[in-house]
């Protein structure tokens, strides 16, 4: 779409906030397809969140300070970008779909891989430190200070206030 507007995101025909709007809408969910299922280290967070500083700096541009031009710093970007992360989306959407799942009726395929324990043995060396989703996920909701999730998820206005909170919440 961009490309048919004369370009990419530097682009003087398109308003800032369509191009935010755009990116939203088009970009980020087309990035974070599947997030909810994402187990992610630090550094797949850290190369997400890259992106999405590249993405604002060619939306917003370089700056005119003191005669010259300079390019926009990240705490820069995080001030226009309003805190708005995108591993926090992710997260967000995490919460979301735990909810979804614990809701689930208990025959469902999605309800039974979440719910089911593996059987076998694992294969021979060393074992992976990767943390699974289910503990990921229930260490953001201590983050969150979210106590008895099995309990809250039941009612879904309540569950939707904390996947904002998390989804606006600095420190996941």
């Amino acid at each position: 779409m961009l490309r048919r507007c004369g370009g990419d995101w530097r682009n003087r025909l398109l308003s800032r906030a369509t191009k935010i709007r755009l990116y939203k809408t088009l970009i980020r969910p087309t990035v974070t397809y599947g997030a909810e299922t994402w187990t992610m280290t630090k550094k797949e967070e850290q190369d997400v969140v890259i992106f999405e500083w590249k993405i604002f700096r060619r939306i917003y541009g370089a700056k005119y300070e003191d005669g010259e031009w300079k390019s926009r710093t990240n705490r820069e970007l995080e001030d226009l970008s309003k805190g708005e992360c995108i591993v926090e989306w992710i997260k967000g959407q995490r919460i979301s779909w735990l909810g979804h799942l614990e809701r689930m009726e208990e025959d469902r395929m999605h309800k039974k891989i979440f719910t089911e324990e593996l059987e076998g043995t694992r294969r021979r060396g060393r074992p992976r430190p990767r943390k699974g989703w289910r503990e990921e996920i229930e260490r953001d909701l201590q983050v969150l200070g979210v106590r008895r999730w099995r309990e809250l998820v039941i009612d879904r206005e309540k569950w939707r206030g904390i996947v904002r909170q998390a989804k606006t919440h600095s420190g996941l």
